[in-house]
């Protein structure tokens, strides 16, 4: 079974995973389609130019076609001409791709047990930060010696443990439900709370682990 440190409680003090969830196999292909739909999706798409037809101007021709010496012209909204429309270019557009829910749900349990697998994930135990301060998440963060970017997952409710992570460099604070496949795969360490484990295991497809009391060790 996989198990993930607790942090802020005793030294030795782990938390069991769902295996479901926190053991499931790889599968790129679904993990690099649910990366590009979420990528996707961030982007605004309101791109817009004008065509020749858009652009004002227009009506007669500039010059007439023969005689002047200069080359024929039909319209100054020509995209030759300075001020005249642009060919091709981009129009409002919606970038979403449609990836079904089971296999969201399988590439966040991938993202998941990628972290699981390493080690390099923990759990910020309840009531570890009461206060906003800054220097007791540094304090778990070297306590807990992961590698850094550490994404930082806790529940809309934890405003605390948010403000004393959140001005720490290369350290990201999400709620659960913002949390996305590249999000987990971008950083190097996660620390979610149990609230938001809970969270993630339910909405990865698996029942969440409620009521279950960490495995204390003792403390050297």
């Amino acid at each position: 079974m996989p198990d993930a440190a607790v942090l802020g409680g005793a030294k030795s003090a782990t938390v069991t995973l769902n295996e479901t969830v926190f053991a499931a196999r790889f599968n790129e292909g679904l993990v690099h389609s649910s990366v590009l739909a979420e990528q996707a999706a961030r982007r605004r798409g309101t791109a817009s130019t004008k065509t020749r037809g858009a652009v004002s101007g227009g009506g007669a021709k500039p010059w007439r076609q023969k005689g002047t010496g200069r080359a024929r012209a039909g319209s100054n909204r020509s995209p030759l001409w300075k001020g005249g429309g642009v060919v091709f270019g981009p129009q409002p557009r919606s970038y979403t791709v449609k990836v079904n829910r089971k296999e969201r749900r399988a590439a966040l349990r991938a993202a998941l047990s990628v972290h699981a697998g390493r080690g390099s994930i923990a759990v910020l135990q309840e009531g570890a930060i009461d206060e906003p301060k800054t220097r007791v998440a540094v304090a778990l963060l070297q306590q807990w010696g992961q590698a850094l970017p550490t994404l930082v997952v806790i529940d809309e409710h934890e405003t605390a443990a948010a403000l004393a992570f959140r001005n720490l460099p290369r350290v990201t604070v999400l709620r659960h439900g913002d949390v996305g496949v590249a999000d987990l795969l971008g950083a190097a360490s996660l620390l979610v709370s149990q609230p938001a484990l809970d969270a993630l295991t339910e909405r990865a497809g698996a029942e969440p682990r409620r009521g279950a009391s960490a495995d204390n060790g003792s403390d050297d």
